[in-house]
């Protein structure tokens, strides 16, 4: 029964990786029942027992998420490009899904993002995806590492966590402004508080961008800073990087007592190494730092 069982869950996951890989082309029933080597006549009744929502409605959301994160840090497309990749005909039609789904038109959203109707948008999403993309980890998952110190620019998150998508898109304007591409110029997340605080006003994060490079920022607070050098414990961890708690648990709560190590006076922080959109979600890939002594 368990190795149906996870023959299953392996099938499925091949549905969800080829829908994450080919949001810009035609999702019907046919293929995908194809990919996960189900009958087309009972498929779509499996898929909606599992995840919870229907082939229809997770394709939709998979594809509006894409554009919203395209919409909201990517200006270089247009609207109208965007619309056509989310599988619509014509850019009213978007507006119109796009409107019901947040509660703002794509430029609206482009312009000012609300990140509380978004949370809310997609939390269904990513619990569907959380029914089977629960990440197990290993003591030989770690490695220990001299990492180098790091001299970077800091733009501070100070409050709500909801919130935190406004600030990440001025990070991203303020870089490409001062020419820092993700390509030449390293991204890390510093984390100086828990990831859901007791108080939301207590939720602190930094947004960095490593260079050696004077800080010049007249609409931003952005500071210099370093990412001091040393022994850090790090772990990879690929695809749906958003949330990165489960793989930082691990770290504190079963490498860390185990591995006889001493934790250093600075925060878990994570270096991003690939993006969504500019890749698929489940090929994102991020690496947590866990500084020792």
């Amino acid at each position: 029964m368990k190795a149906a069982l996870r023959n299953h869950h392996a099938r499925m996951q091949r549905v969800l990786d080829h829908i994450d890989r080919h949001l810009d082309e035609d999702l019907d029933l046919d293929a995908l029942s194809g990919v996960a080597a189900y009958s087309k006549y009972h498929f779509h009744r499996q898929f909606t027992a599992t995840f919870g929502l229907s082939v229809h409605r997770y394709v939709q959301l998979a594809r509006m998420k894409r554009a919203s994160y395209r919409l909201a840090y990517r200006d270089a497309q247009s609207v109208t490009d965007i619309a056509m990749d989310a599988g619509y005909d014509a850019p009213d039609a978007f507006a119109r899904a796009f409107r019901q789904r947040l509660g703002q038109s794509p430029s609206s959203f482009r312009k000012s993002p609300d990140w509380e109707p978004w949370l809310a948008a997609f939390g269904p999403l990513d619990d569907a995806r959380s029914k089977l993309m629960q990440k197990t980890f290993a003591a030989g998952d770690v490695t220990i590492r001299d990492v180098p110190p790091m001299p970077v620019a800091i733009l501070e998150h100070r409050g709500d966590p909801a919130t935190l998508g406004a600030t990440i898109q001025r990070f991203i304007a303020w870089r490409k402004a001062a020419g820092l591409h993700p390509r030449t110029s390293p991204t890390f997340t510093v984390w100086r508080s828990e990831r859901r605080p007791a108080s939301p006003a207590d939720y602190s994060v930094d947004l960095c961008a490593g260079t050696d490079r004077p800080i010049e920022a007249k609409d931003e607070p952005i500071k210099a800073g370093e990412i001091p050098g040393g022994r850090c414990a790090v772990l990879r961890v690929v695809g749906h990087t958003d949330n990165l708690e489960p793989a930082a648990l691990f770290l504190y709560r079963d490498w860390l007592p185990a591995s006889g190590e001493d934790a250093r006076d600075f925060p878990i922080y994570c270096q991003r190494l690939s993006f969504f959109p500019e890749v698929p979600e489940h090929e994102a890939v991020a690496e947590l730092f866990l500084p020792l002594k």
